[in-house]
């Protein structure tokens, strides 16, 4: 293809940018991104063979897993879709973004085999012809150390989730086949644990949470915040991932499902970012409520946790209370609940909307237990009129408590519905909902 050539679409929302452009930048990344994984892969295998001894984590049942000499040509394949993933781009931020995919899992997994290897402990049998080949060539550069988490099961989450975004119909339907051999080949070439493979998962979201295909990364404009609530509450978020991630390492001494904390403990780390300055966007929610499938993922437990606390605070609680003029508050609404309003104007950063909720939904993401940024609580506050013109509107945040019931006598007294702060909040406590609003946000902008 020319240089100049524009490559067919690979997505609906392809950039128009010349492809020429899109090829020397993934080509660059590729440049470095070669040699430095095979440099510290080897170093990191190197340094594992000159310990005295190095462990392993072996479930019972993985003795009778078959060894298929076949599969190790899925298993080689991840090496042709690291690169054409690369090169079949949409634009120069897209190449950019999956780079740094791949180098926080390169550069994760890698610190990972150096701080606490693994070896593999099955012995292949002897191949032949193409197999046989393949396996010789990849015993050149791979021991048998290395092992959790998978890189190659964290740069296939990667890659999977790349393609799924561009193709359809029975291609896409051969890719998840596809992708479910090259993650199955890891154990039936005897190549890998068992337990590399949710470890290298959960490593490979991580990737994608980071780089998100589109919108803000996590990590942009992060600066400490000089709240001092902010801060305590990032603190306990952060003393909670140490705690589960100090249950993971000790727990491992015992029974390798101790290593599922990892998951929470990440979780934890992220919501701690969030309170630590990054803000909302480390849940990665849309103004239509959605959230990205890496967060949905990652942040799972989280969300878990978010939902039970939500349960216990408000099940002898009216799930909604009328307000005045169609406007009602509440807790976050199951599916059930949101289809009886017209409008759902959520708040709760920390919760995703229900898959089958109404169809008009508006998310104004706020941290829970902070005072919102002014400009986030304003446009909450406008948003309600333009919604009542189309039928009842529901305001709501993880409990109907703050979040909402801020925004709300925000709203009463901005509309002259009420005419003091103080007026507002007595009408809400009325409605027979227990409200406790932001200090410092009763009066109206």
């Amino acid at each position: 293809m020319p240089a100049s050539a524009e490559p067919p679409p690979l997505s609906a929302t392809a950039a128009a940018e010349p492809y020429g452009r899109v090829v020397l930048r993934a080509a660059l990344w590729l440049a470095f991104l070669a040699p430095f994984f095979y440099s510290t892969y080897g170093f990191a295998n190197w340094l594992a063979s000159t310990r005295n001894q190095v462990g392993s984590i072996v479930f019972s049942w993985e003795h009778h897993v078959p060894f298929l000499a076949w599969t190790i040509v899925p298993y080689w394949s991840i090496n042709l879709f690291y690169a054409l993933s690369l090169l079949l781009n949409d634009s120069r931020q897209g190449v950019s973004r999956l780079a740094g995919r791949y180098l926080t899992a390169q550069v994760v997994a890698v610190s990972c085999f150096l701080l606490f290897p693994l070896a593999a402990t099955f012995v292949r049998p002897a191949t032949t012809g193409l197999p046989g080949f393949m396996f010789a060539v990849l015993g050149g550069f791979d021991k048998p150390f290395n092992q959790a988490p998978s890189l190659h099961i964290a740069l296939l989450a990667i890659i999977w989730d790349h393609w799924r975004q561009r193709l359809s119909g029975p291609l896409l339907t051969l890719w998840h086949v596809w992708c479910f051999l090259i993650g199955a080949s890891v154990l039936t070439t005897w190549q890998h644990h068992f337990i590399d493979i949710p470890t290298g998962a959960l490593l490979g979201v991580f990737a994608l949470w980071l780089f998100p295909a589109t919108g803000e990364l996590p990590i942009a404009g992060f600066r400490l915040t000089a709240d001092g609530k902010a801060l305590r509450l990032s603190l306990y978020y952060a003393l909670g991932a140490v705690l589960a991630l100090a249950g993971a390492a000790i727990g491992a001494f015992f029974s390798a499902l101790a290593l599922i904390l990892l998951w929470p403990a990440l979780a934890l780390g992220i919501v701690a970012f969030g309170y630590a300055g990054a803000g909302p966007k480390v849940f990665q929610k849309t103004a239509e409520g959605r959230v990205s499938p890496a967060s949905r993922v990652l942040l799972w437990p989280y969300r878990l946790g978010a939902k039970i606390n939500v349960w216990a605070w408000t099940r002898k609680l009216p799930p909604v209370v009328a307000v005045t003029d169609g406007v009602f508050l509440g807790r976050f609404p199951k599916a059930a609940e949101a289809h009886g309003f017209g409008t759902v104007i959520d708040l709760a950063a920390e919760l995703e909307r229900p898959r089958d909720g109404p169809g008009r939904w508006i998310s104004f993401a706020m941290l829970d237990l902070l005072p919102p940024p002014a400009d986030t609580l304003d446009q909450a506050v406008a948003a309600i009129e333009p919604a009542r013109r189309q039928g009842t509107v529901l305001i709501c945040c993880a409990l109907g408590f703050q979040r909402s019931a801020t925004v709300v006598a925000r709203w009463l007294v901005a509309s002259g519905r009420s005419h003091t702060p103080a007026q507002a909040s007595k009408q809400l406590a009325a409605s027979g909902r227990p409200v406790h609003l932001q200090a410092g946000l009763d009066e109206p902008a």
